[in-house]
């Protein structure tokens, strides 16, 4: 199963207090509270507001109405094309997550919506990489061309290089690294899902950090695959069970199969 991104704002000294406020309830899965904080009177603000609701979404299976209103807003306040390609873009992304989760099937969609965005967001503005990263989530998840994928994912880690946004970077290494473990490229997997863990350790992500620690144990031998799943079971009962699709991969043996 795959998550959102987006930019890893909050993380710096020279934020602002709400910003890092913003950034630090965040990263510790407290999305409504995080939400609060914002009034969205402008368009940026109704945007990065509902850009926290949909990421809510995708990791709880929670919130779906409190999403589609901040949306809406969004959408109704954006003006030009990059803020109308950014609300086109969580449009397509909440529509993803409901398709992704069973709630309801929305992948045209999303197809469509993050279409829109591509017609927008210019190639090299600073939404375009999350565009390219959340294009890649459908070609893997639901179109299932992991080669389509791959190429979203490179473009996208490429103009999160380009745009110094390291959260987004955790994520284009992780996938990348998803798909070199499924073409039995180990040392390659090691590496990105490593370099994703590591990201957001720095950064303080800690709703991403039991995912990557899953993630990395599976390219590891043991005992250190077992040492990284504990840790991440560890994680994930701190956060009270976010993101609720990890219970699967942290099972014990035999338990069910993951989606990873």
């Amino acid at each position: 199963m795959a998550h959102p991104a987006m930019s890893g704002t909050g993380t710096t000294a020279s934020d602002d207090p709400l910003t890092t406020a913003v950034w630090r309830l965040r990263s510790r899965a407290c999305w409504v509270d995080a939400a609060a904080l914002l009034q969205p009177s402008t368009a940026a603000a109704a945007l990065q507001r509902a850009a926290l609701l949909v990421e809510r979404c995708l990791y709880t299976e929670q919130g779906w109405a409190e999403a589609e209103d901040a949306l809406r807003t969004a959408e109704a306040l954006a003006d030009g094309d990059d803020e109308r390609g950014a609300a086109a873009c969580e449009r397509g992304h909440l529509a993803y997550a409901a398709t992704l989760h069973g709630v309801r099937d929305r992948a045209d969609e999303a197809r469509a919506a993050l279409g829109r965005a591509a017609a927008l967001i210019a190639p090299g503005a600073p939404g375009r990489a999350l565009l390219d990263f959340r294009r890649g989530l459908l070609a893997e998840n639901l179109t299932g061309s992991a080669q389509s994928a791959r190429a979203a994912y490179r473009r996208a880690h490429a103009g999160a290089t380009a745009h110094a946004d390291p959260l987004l970077l955790s994520f284009t290494w992780r996938h990348l690294a998803g798909l070199a473990l499924r073409d039995g490229e180990l040392a390659e997997a090691r590496h990105g899902f490593a370099e994703s863990l590591r990201i957001r350790e720095d950064l303080g992500y800690l709703v991403g950090t039991a995912p990557a620690l899953a993630s990395l144990a599976e390219a590891e031998p043991e005992p250190e695959a077992s040492r990284l799943r504990e840790e991440a079971r560890r994680l994930f009962r701190l956060l009270g069970g976010v993101p609720t699709w990890l219970a699967q991969q942290l099972a014990p043996p035999g338990a069910g199969a993951a989606t990873a």
